[in-house]
């Protein structure tokens, strides 16, 4: 194969990547039957297997490849394409189907496809590179700034790969897929931060307690000032590095703690506390600021008890009392509901009576005495 041309290959020559950013570096040792299920699992196939079996495979796009060792007539790593590749082998290859049935428990529905439409996808047309080097410009941008953007955790785990490979920096690296150097400089740093933890048993992602993993929850946390101070992180520590081990041996135990509010833990039968990405992220970023908020969140797991702890007594107070102004007038606002048959809820109109007048007498009572002076 003639490099940075396009040819036409039988698809038979073309090997999934274990190495795909889409497979979040969890493959490095898996069967094709894994990968390909753990494809069509999280939703990337479908579309492409109804329209290759309604339409044909359009050879518009050649997949990127590389050659698999010294081979040469067989064995084509796709670099750019895995999910192209991992439908025409479902639909080209029955026995493939019943494999990931008995390997990974898994019933691939797979479009019937007529002989003429088989046929455009027995041959495709392929771009060969030397290297995954020579690939990386291309990928990374159309992954991380085109038409077909990865999660933000695939983008981390390309980026921090691609420096790790050395003969790039950051900037570098920025410049080649068109996107801005902090925000590269941003997802790498997070991504070190996360592969510090998995190594050190601190966080497993298979153990968090969410149905996906959001790697922006993280990414966007470590930014906050509060995170990166309870972390031992230092300030400007973003500007620097990036260090294969960001946070400091004595700081494990926040960082474990860290993740297990933003994730939970089936482990541990903790739920996250982070609901609402944008406001939660804030608040618990306040939350670590403040000693007393953090001893509430780590006895209760209550995000919103603890980010009231963050607040003064007297804000606490005034927050208390408008709430509580607003709620009697919403309950005066429905008072046709109560037909007057259930005595208890009479009771407690009767216990909000008597503590909203103890309330006011002691305030009155020391309103009063402001002005006399006493």
């Amino acid at each position: 194969m003639e490099l940075e041309t396009i040819t036409k290959v039988p698809v038979d020559r073309l090997r999934l990547d274990r190495e795909s950013p889409r497979l979040a570096g969890e493959a490095a040792e898996a069967s094709d039957e894994w990968i390909v299920a753990r494809l069509y699992r999280s939703g990337e196939l479908d579309e492409l297997l109804l329209s290759f079996s309604a339409n044909g495979y359009l050879d518009i796009e050649p997949l990127v490849v590389m050659a698999d060792g010294d081979a040469d007539e067989v064995g084509l790593i796709v670099l750019e394409g895995n999910r192209r590749l991992a439908a025409f082998r479902l639909l080209r290859e029955p026995g493939l189907v019943r494999r990931i049935a008995a390997a990974e428990n898994l019933r691939v529905s797979v479009p019937v496809v007529g002989d003429a439409l088989r046929a455009t996808f027995d041959h495709v047309s392929v771009y060969g590179v030397a290297s995954r080097e020579r690939a990386r410009a291309f990928i990374g941008f159309k992954h991380m700034k085109g038409p077909a953007k990865w999660d933000a955790y695939r983008k981390a785990r390309f980026a921090a790969d691609w420096y790790r490979a050395g003969g790039s920096t950051l900037e570098e690296i920025a410049a080649a897929i068109g996107d801005r150097h902090d925000t590269v400089r941003r997802l790498v740093w997070a991504v070190y931060v996360l592969e510090q933890a998995e190594r050190e048993g601190l966080f497993d992602i298979g153990d968090r307690d969410t149905p996906k993993f959001s790697f922006v929850c993280l990414y966007a946390a470590l930014w906050r000032s509060q995170y990166a101070e309870y972390l031992g992180l230092g300030s400007g520590w973003a500007l620097q590095g990036p260090e294969a081990n960001p946070v400091p041996r004595q700081r494990f135990n926040e960082l474990r703690k860290v993740l297990v509010w933003l994730y939970g833990s089936k482990s541990a039968d903790a739920r996250p506390v982070v609901q609402v990405l944008n406001p939660d992220i804030r608040r618990l970023g306040e939350v670590l600021a403040v000693t007393e908020a953090r001893d509430v969140l780590e006895q209760t797991g209550d995000l919103d008890r603890a980010h009231a702890s963050t607040q003064s007594v007297e804000t606490r107070f005034v927050s208390a009392l408008l709430r509580a102004r607003e709620t009697i007038r919403e309950a005066g606002g429905s008072l046709r509901a109560y037909d007057g048959w259930d005595k208890s809820l009479l009771d407690v109109a009767e216990d909000v009576r008597e503590t909203a007048d103890s309330v006011y007498v002691s305030m009155a009572s020391k309103r009063d005495g402001e002005l006399s002076g006493n």
